[in-house]
């Protein structure tokens, strides 16, 4: 009930007002007015106590901050993740480093971090936070390989072609001996060729493999587009788009006397007749070539 001209005051004001009002005594004893609700201040050592019949009220929650782990103190990052055509939505540490998210890729895909390639701007550097990558909210990130059951599905039969053409090779004299592959090699070595570097194997370079003759003697470039699981075959007149899984296999050999460079063939087709010849491949990247192309992912 309300009381007009009372101050407002706790409930044993309104008590005590109530009183007086129906001609009870009041009490000689000095009284202090509690606040309304829980956690009143001041000096009176009822302060911070709910008076009897009233409810406690909680205090407001506290806020949380966007993009960051209010438990831990650990910022995150929203990703996304694309892989064989699918998407999935990733909320990840923005300091952990990419052989992490390789972990948690597998967890999504059953892709085992062995057989990932991650992109984002080239190839993800596993060593790197993803703070350090300077990966943001959003962004999309790549993902390309396959599951053991379809590499094995699919290498079985380019294995086999690769035994019989090394088979064969082994009744020839060596390829860089043959009349067709003399013709360009004692053209000598080109003067724009990339270095090479003998006994050493090197992961591909992020820039293309260039300065090299095809068949008929002109200029040739190597790029492996990994993104999009394609090698681009470009001369002066054309560029050739290949997806990987359209080349049945990849043959080499050292040049005689420069030992430090190959003559390396892809065959795009069921005969000889089908390779695609490229002379003045620098040693270092004929194994990750090779391992590219032919999809054995786990040596990168």
């Amino acid at each position: 009930r309300a009381f007009p001209g009372l101050p407002r005051g706790g409930l044993y004001t309104i008590i005590m007002a109530a009183a007086a009002a129906d001609g009870a005594e009041e009490p000689s004893m000095e009284t202090e007015e509690l606040p309304l609700g829980c956690g009143g201040q001041g000096g009176s050592p009822a302060a911070g106590r709910c008076p009897e019949g009233e409810e406690s009220q909680d205090p407001p929650p506290a806020s949380v901050s966007n993009g960051g782990d209010a438990e831990s103190g650990k910022e995150l990052v929203e990703l996304k993740v694309i892989w064989n055509k699918n998407k999935y939505d990733v909320k990840f540490c923005l300091d952990s480093t990419g052989a992490e998210l390789k972990q948690k890729i597998h967890s999504l895909t059953g892709l085992p971090p062995a057989m990932q390639k991650v992109m984002f701007k080239g190839l993800l550097p596993e060593e790197k936070t993803l703070r350090e990558i300077k990966i943001t909210n959003g962004a999309k990130i790549m993902v390309v390989g396959s599951t053991i059951n379809d590499v094995l599905a699919v290498n079985t039969p380019k294995e086999a072609a690769q035994q019989e053409v090394k088979a064969e090779e082994n009744k020839k004299e060596p390829l860089c001996r043959q009349k067709q592959h003399r013709k360009v090699l004692d053209k000598g070595k080109p003067d724009d060729v990339m270095p090479s570097v003998k006994g050493v194997q090197e992961r591909l370079p992020t820039v293309p493999l260039s300065g090299m003759y095809n068949k008929s003697g002109g200029k040739v470039r190597l790029t492996f587009k990994l993104e999009q699981d394609q090698l681009w075959i470009g001369t002066k007149e054309r560029t050739e788009k290949l997806p990987m899984g359209s080349i049945k296999n990849v043959v080499s050999e050292p040049i005689e006397g420069h030992e430090d460079y190959h003559m390396m063939a892809f065959q795009l087709g069921p005969t000889e007749a089908s390779y695609y010849w490229v002379y003045w491949v620098p040693t270092q990247y004929v194994d990750a070539i090779k391992d590219t192309v032919l999809g054995k992912w786990q040596y990168f």
